[in-house]
């Protein structure tokens, strides 16, 4: 019957837990719409998922769990590749998307295959986890590589992504951000800064954060502005460097390993400014957060920081890695509250063009698909 819904199969780590999270329940209502789908990821517990979603059960030894669900991958696609046929698998992750296209050779199932690019494909080798990883750099990296030239379609988020793939003499066939759900950001009134500076992290803490960085430079910012704070929220590898500071600036630096959406949107509310060092980021949705709460953020300029913050607009950029620099940008804005307000309401103002709703995401999914894949086919 022609008309039918396209169908989509989406590939991504996702770690998913029932019931959903409202941001991803709204999310996966707006594509029901739009798509006949199926999303294969993992379990963030021991559910197995459902008809419409086939999780992977985490591996019982934690350090290798990446490495077998990287393993199974491709026969995990398979399978689903003949058993669902869809029209379009739309993956996340340019080496995911290698492992996607050996599975559709695996299969014979004529599918189109659409790299969904979230951020640098290097990065993941090279600043998550342990050093050791480095050791996989070059398979990453001619898997990734090998990816962006045999997929039928690469979506990026940002013109930092778009540009990403433009060095490799790839074309983006679409250019959006991912769908998020930002109720707890803008559900109350933007509050007036704290009375007290006080600079926010949230995010993973992982080398491709910078939170080493951020540690160093803090030290130096705690020196120089007596009553300033710092909150940290996350968790990771460099878990231990958020006790080790916590243990030395007692009063000064708070740590809390997560938190939920409402508790973020709280947390904007008590700082001054937010800080994201990052060394790689695709887009960085905490800054759109921040925005929305009416707040800064002292970044660094990589990736696709400056696509979202306007250097001395809606924020201060430094060069990554360099704790002097991330230092002397925290305190001119701890120390300068009119400065504090003028950043905080540009970005509060900036904020309104992510504001997308999850029925404009699908539509938008939709479009890339059938502009892939053709006029849908018949059933």
């Amino acid at each position: 019957m022609t008309g039918a819904l396209p169908r989509v199969l989406y590939v991504g780590r996702a770690r998913l837990r029932f019931p959903l999270e409202r941001g991803l329940e709204r999310r996966y209502e707006a594509l029901s719409g739009e798509l006949d789908w199926r999303q294969l990821g993992t379990a963030a517990g021991g559910e197995a998922g459902s008809d419409r979603f086939v999780l992977a059960r985490p591996f019982p030894i934690g350090r290798f769990d990446g490495l077998v669900y990287h393993l199974a991958l491709p026969f995990r696609v398979r399978r689903e590749l003949r058993r669902f046929r869809p029209d379009a698998v739309v993956v996340q992750g340019a080496q995911e998307t290698a492992l996607v296209l050996v599975a559709r050779a695996l299969s014979r199932v004529p599918t189109k295959v659409i790299l969904d690019l979230h951020g640098d494909w290097r990065a993941p080798t090279r600043l998550y986890g342990s050093r050791a990883r480095r050791l996989l750099d070059p398979l990453a990296d001619a898997l990734a590589r090998w990816a962006l030239r045999r997929a039928d379609a690469v979506r990026t988020i940002t013109a930092y992504t778009t540009r990403l793939v433009r060095e490799e003499g790839v074309e983006s066939a679409a250019e959006f951000p991912a769908y998020m759900d930002l109720a707890a950001f803008t559900a109350r009134p933007v509050t007036a800064l704290p009375e007290a500076p006080r600079a926010l992290f949230v995010g993973v803490l992982e080398r491709y954060k910078a939170f080493d960085v951020l540690a160093e430079a803090w030290r130096s910012v705690a020196e120089q502005v007596p009553e300033a704070t710092l909150r940290v929220v996350g968790r990771g590898a460099l878990a231990p460097l958020a006790e080790r500071l916590v243990a030395d600036l007692p009063g000064r630096v708070e740590w809390t390993p997560a938190v939920s959406a409402d508790g973020v949107a709280a947390a904007l509310d008590a700082a001054t400014v937010l800080v994201l060092p990052s060394r790689s980021e695709g887009m960085g949705r905490v800054v759109v957060e921040a925005g929305l709460r009416g707040r800064g953020v002292v970044g660094s300029r990589v990736g696709g920081i400056p696509d979202v913050v306007r250097d001395g607009e809606t924020g201060l950029l430094v060069p990554p890695e360099d704790p002097r620099a991330l230092a002397d940008a925290l305190v001119r804005v701890l120390t300068d509250r009119a400065l504090a307000e003028r950043l905080g309401a540009a970005a509060r103002a900036a904020a309104e063009e992510w504001l997308v709703s999850p029925e404009e995401y699908a539509r938008r999914v939709r479009d890339l698909v059938e502009r892939v894949v053709g006029a849908p086919r018949s059933a």
